[in-house]
């Protein structure tokens, strides 16, 4: 046996099927075990999984695995986000339904899945767009409604007039929609929204409670919250003339202390002083046409040239009523912020500063380093901002001069609090969350519009709320809208004819309680209350950075909205978070610069690169994420074919940390391969070398027995370690060591033949790499273990158990210094005197040569670290 090869192909089809037939990751609820709960972000149905999509689930398989051999009941489950606009897509341009369309795609990608090995419990599978699941998200819906966490009012969207649909601000590209090229436009619509601002200081909070995620997710979702505390107040304003006008300019600001420092006032084009203005203004009117074709993400507003429009108003500065500011409309004012209107200070900020310089506004400095003179301090093109930590007082600015900022802060909003134009305010950059799509392949909105009772959410008996399924796709916008039959219903108040709500919610919702259902996926109730509180928050979460902020936010909101509901009592849905590096490929591009798949070209032994077809030359792109439209993917069918799945796990896991992203090499997997391979010819080995199954221990063992015992227990140890703390390529590392150790004494063994306790002592060795590699190449693990003479599934084994004696050494390395400067080291037993490691210290060759025919004066010994001889 120990000269066959291991063929992947035949073993991991029937380990698979042994797994499933024996049902040995079905998760029970009701198991006495403690329970574990692992989950990867769940994927988009969106036609085939390359390799690249399979990390993350390999992560939390590793994890699952592990834990069920530690002794937990653990779920982990799967299931499909299989809601959205590329069904649609594919609706109109292949002309097959959504639902034809996603449930096609999910069955191939179960199938991929399955083929990766994954220890998952299909029998809780869920997808977004079955009818029982998101039948129960209406429910919540109604629900949160009742609870006053909906609400449904007027909002500034981006509005592709081709499409007609609302977009995302990632779906405007360049001022045009992301599908149609057509310009995109801002418009005012009735949408629904959840209150997510009612939890955005709690949600604040309970950051600091999150310390199993990444401080960069952290940062993130505090940076997204945004709170910030300020000062709201307002100035007076006058026309040109000098003449009052009625009505006053309220702004809100973080940086009241520059107050002497403005030079300007500026609303946001859709601030209602403009769309007044704009009414009897021609130009201005054309000017907020202009700033609408931005869209409404904060990027592109940020990154567009800044631009003004002179209203001819003026506000009158609070301290100083001789000095007016011109008010402008401002394409960088954004109206969700805020007020929708600002006070700029052009020295101390670089937009104001741009928008001072292009329309010629004073630019006074009125923060200054604390050592600066202020009669020569100036700005010139880079804003002053302060520091941390820098020392800097107030300049320029009559009752601040001297003053710090936090002093002039308060000074400022003391005196506008005590006139009445003023009052302290906390703020937040959070806005509530609009779940309104103009779409058909959505979660349907369970509201009916009735003209006599206004808004009546549909009943629970009459849940759910079902998409037709003869939709058609031929016409823009929403085939819910022009349905011909669908919206028209009954009001289940009046019994007067009403609309349904046509508009579909939010993918975003869909994934914001999924990890909720999968704790009973098939209960009447929107979830078994028990279940979820048994389960969530769950222990280890897994998915991509991507997601840091708004669908963990979103979640951590839902949770919360359950409690209030009555569905939980918890509020965190994920205590452990891990964001894991992508896998990344070179990209190929033939003469004609059409990207190529990496089975379609050759790389040569000269370093050429060309196609496989005909020769021609191929032009290699540095390493990107995989993607289909790059054709820079590999699939797992070709893997699993090639190399076993397990090769592909042990390659993915062992390349770089897992946070970071890796490279997919064809040299890489054939590493990993190579691996398998030496480790099934180990075992065989092994197997004819050591005593049987069950052989009781010796009483002692030999110092080589001994030696393999400690690699042995102390890779145990840290493998465990490694798993916990998911850095899985530093396990593997561990792994390569005691199977490198077992190689070297197999090497030495003579004839066959070995000691009985060198004997036990590998099997002993064989046995522990193949269980703490179980995680990592089931498969072959599985394989290996029957190899080894047991007949029992290493999948429902036990975790082996790490002797601590063995994990003491016996001796110390301490390092021996002459006069301060290092010479030698002495090995030595950690329990010696003193004056033994005086003695051995003394007879080092290096610290002879050190002290020559000096004499020693003292020797330091400071136990367990360091000797240092004084001559």
């Amino acid at each position: 046996m120990a000269n066959e090869r291991y063929n992947p192909r035949e073993s991991e089809a029937r380990w698979q099927k042994v797994w499933d037939d024996e049902k040995v990751f079905t998760t029970d609820n009701d198991d006495p075990r403690p329970k574990y709960y692992v989950l990867e972000m769940f994927p988009y149905p969106s036609g085939k999984i390359h390799i690249g999509h399979g990390r993350n689930y390999v992560m939390g398989d590793v994890v699952a695995r592990y834990k069920r051999a530690k002794g937990f009941n653990v779920l982990h489950p799967m299931g499909w986000d299989a809601f959205g606009l590329p069904a649609e897509n594919a609706a109109i341009e292949k002309k097959v339904h959504p639902k034809e369309w996603t449930y096609e795609n999910i069955e191939t990608m179960k199938a991929q899945l399955k083929l990766l090995g994954l220890s998952i419990d299909w029998n809780r599978e869920l997808a977004t767009c079955d009818p029982e699941y998101y039948s129960k998200q209406q429910l919540l819906f109604v629900e949160f409604l009742k609870a006053g966490l909906v609400e449904r009012h007027t909002s500034l969207v981006n509005w592709d007039p081709v499409d007609q649909t609302v977009l995302a601000n990632e779906q405007v590209i360049d001022g045009r929609g992301w599908r149609s090229g057509a310009p995109v436009e801002k418009r005012e619509l009735a949408q629904w929204f959840f209150k997510i601002t009612d939890y955005a200081q709690e949600l604040l909070d309970a950051i600091d409670t999150l310390d199993n995620w990444p401080d960069k997710v952290r940062l993130m979702q505090r940076n997204w919250i945004g709170r910030s505390e300020g000062l709201r107040f307002s100035f007076d304003m006058v026309d040109g003339d000098g003449k009052a006008v009625d009505e006053p300019l309220v702004v809100y600001t973080t940086r009241h202390d520059t107050i002497f420092g403005a030079s300007f006032c500026a609303v946001s084009p859709d601030h209602p002083l403009a769309k007044r203005l704009a009414e009897t203004n021609p130009e201005l009117e054309a000017f907020r046409r202009e700033c609408a074709a931005l869209g409404t993400s904060e990027e592109a507003i940020e990154r567009a040239e800044k631009k003004g429009f002179a209203t001819g108003l003026y506000a009158v500065h609070p301290f100083r009523p001789d000095v007016r500011l011109p008010v402008y409309v401002a394409n960088f004012v954004l109206m969700g912020y805020g007020e929708g209107a600002v006070f700029g200070c052009p020295a101390h900020d670089q937009r104001d500063l741009d928008f001072a310089r292009k329309y010629d506004l004073p630019v006074i400095p009125v923060v200054a380093p604390a050592d600066a003179d202020p009669a020569t301090f100036e700005v010139g093109d880079e804003a002053f901002v302060e520091k941390d930590g820098e020392a800097v007082v107030l300049i320029n600015s009559e009752f601040l001069n001297g003053m710090s900022v936090p002093q002039a802060k308060e000074e400022i909003a003391d005196r506008m609090e005590a006139a009445g134009t003023g009052a302290r305010k906390v703020n937040f950059r959070l806005r509530d969350w609009g779940i309104s799509r103009q779409r058909y392949w959505g979660c349907p909105i369970p509201v009916i519009h009735c003209d006599s009772c206004g808004i009546v959410p549909v009943p629970e008996a009459d849940l759910p709320v079902l998409l037709p399924d003869d939709a058609t796709f031929d016409k823009p916008g929403n085939p819910l809208d022009h349905h011909p039959t669908w919206k028209h219903v009954d009001c289940p108040s009046c019994g007067k004819a009403a609309r349904r709500e046509t508009d579909t919610m939010d993918t975003f919702v869909d994934s914001s309680w999924y990890f909720a259902r999968f704790c009973s996926p098939r209960d009447t109730d929107v979830v078994d209350r028990k279940a979820v509180d048994d389960w969530l928050p769950v222990n280890q979460y897994i998915g991509g950075i991507e997601h840091a902020v708004l669908h963990l936010l979103y979640s951590r909101f839902f949770l919360r909205a359950m409690k209030k509901t009555g569905h939980t009592t918890l509020e965190e849905p994920f205590r452990g978070l891990f964001t894991q590096g992508m896998i990344t490929h070179e990209t190929y591009r033939g003469t004609q610069g059409q990207w190529m798949f990496p089975e379609e070209v050759e790389h040569r032994e000269d370093g050429s690169v060309v196609a496989r077809a005909d020769g021609s030359a191929v032009t290699v792109g540095a390493p990107e994420k995989m993607s289909k439209s790059r054709k820079n993917v590999v699939s797992p069918e070709a893997i699993v074919e090639t190399y076993g799945v397990d090769a592909a796990r042990w390659f993915m896991l062992s390349d770089t940390p897992p946070e970071r992203d890796s490279e997919w090499t064809e040299s890489g997997v054939e590493g990993a391969w190579r691996f398998v391979q030496r480790l099934w010819r180990l075992v065989g080995q092994v197997a004819e070398l050591a005593p049987p199954v069950g052989t009781a221990l010796p009483q002692a063992f030999g110092s080589e027995a001994e030696a393999l015992r400690r690699v042995t227990h102390k890779a145990l140890a840290a493998v465990s370690k490694d798993i916990e703390e998911l850095r899985f390529n530093r396990a593997i590392a561990h792994v390569y060591e005691v199977v490198n150790a077992v190689t070297a004494v197999l090497g030495s063994a003579s004839n066959g033949a070995t000691a009985a306790d060198l004997g036990w002592a590998l099997r002993e060795a064989a046995e522990v790499i193949v269980r703490i590699s179980a995680p990592m190449v089931p498969h072959l693990a599985e394989e290996s273990w029957r190899v080894l003479g047991h007949d029992s599934l290493l999948a429902l084994a036990d975790w082996p158990q790490v002797d601590p004696a063995l994990l003491v050494e016996d001796t110390v390395t301490l390092p021996v210094q002459v006069n301060g400067k290092r010479r030698d080291e002495l090995v030595i037993s950690r329990d010696a005197d003193q004056s033994a490691i005086e003695a051995a210290a003394l007879a080092l060759t290096g610290v002879q040569r050190a002290i020559g025919d000096k004499p020693v004066r003292k020797i330091i010994v400071v136990p367990q670290r360091i000797v240092n001889v004084v001559a």
